[in-house]
């Protein structure tokens, strides 16, 4: 008997198998997500002429990095930490939600819908960006293979 073909069945597991990927995967995708957070209270703090000590970016990132975590923790990204919509969304809304309620409810900080849309916008554009320039770059990679 030859080489068997694979079927659809064992296709779909080799694919799955693929798309979950080793702790040190899910770890490099979340911190590059707290990178996120810090680039986007950096941002915040210039912007608005406040002073770049570490102090000061710790107290404007940390209601969000504590939400990141939180909310990686309840979606289970771990398991596709790369998927755009799967868990970028996710963590996009989550980090934003239980950040801005943690900011508003533990820190001297409010949450006046200008910052909420700002917020918003950079967030998104942030853990949503990098994720879809990873799934371009990989779609690219795998069709000149």
């Amino acid at each position: 008997m030859g080489r068997q073909e694979p079927n659809d069945a064992q296709a779909m597991r080799s694919r799955t198998r693929a798309a979950l990927p080793g702790p040190a995967a899910a770890a490099l995708a979340l911190l590059v997500d707290g990178a996120c957070v810090f680039a986007f209270a950096a941002s915040g703090r210039s912007q608005h002429g406040e002073a770049a000590t570490l102090g000061g970016l710790w107290e404007t990132a940390w209601p969000f990095l504590f939400a990141l975590v939180f909310t990686w923790a309840i979606s289970a990204t771990w398991r596709r930490p790369f998927a755009v919509w799967r868990s970028g969304l996710a963590v996009w809304l989550g980090t934003l939600v239980f950040g801005m309620v943690m900011r508003v409810a533990f820190t001297d900080g409010g949450a006046p819908v200008p910052f909420v849309l700002v917020a918003t916008g950079a967030l998104g554009a942030a853990f949503l960006g990098w994720r879809g320039i990873l799934a371009l770059v990989r779609r690219r990679t795998s069709q000149a293979a």
